[in-house]
This record gives structure tokens, C-alpha cells and sequence, in this order.
């Protein structure tokens, strides 16, 4: 998370916040929180993805398979180097 970013301070400020006030200790909210913001992030990069490759499917189709195939060789490169 950058911490130049006030919007993703304050989503970090009010999340540890309603964690704390649920009763969770400081350290496991703050913990919480920021699995929060990480996981939202992840859910638009998801859907930003679904989108950009549904347009590329309807607007580009000479590149979509191309780009279907990009994806896939990035999701195998990224399993491969966990694996390593």
C-alpha cells in the first residue's frame, strides 16, 4: 500500500478503526484492514481485466486472441516462479 495515498489512508484509518471497535487488537486490525484494501484492490484488477479483454474481444477481435494468449503465458510464468 503507498502511504502517499490519502484515500487509501483514510479507507486504512477507518477500517483498523471499526476492526478495533469490533474488538480487535491494534496490531491484528491493522493487519485486517490492510487484507481488506489488498483483496478490494484485487476485485477491480479482476474486473478491470474482464472488461478490457470483453472490449478487446468486441472492438479488436484481430488482437483478442492475442491477448487472451498473453494472459494465460503470464498467469503460467507467475505460477512457475512461485513453484521455484
Amino acid at each position: 500500500m503507498q502511504p502517499s495515498d490519502p484515500v487509501r489512508q483514510q479507507a486504512m484509518s477507518v477500517l483498523t478503526a471499526s476492526f478495533m471497535a469490533q474488538g480487535h487488537p491494534d496490531t491484528y486490525a491493522q493487519h485486517m484492514a490492510a487484507a481488506t484494501i489488498f483483496q478490494a484492490d484485487l476485485e477491480l484488477r479482476n474486473a478491470q481485466m474482464a472488461r478490457l479483454l470483453s472490449w478487446l474481444k468486441q472492438e479488436h477481435a484481430e488482437v483478442y486472441e492475442a491477448a487472451i494468449k498473453l494472459v494465460e503465458d503470464t498467469r503460467i510464468e507467475f505460477e512457475r516462479r512461485l513453484q521455484s
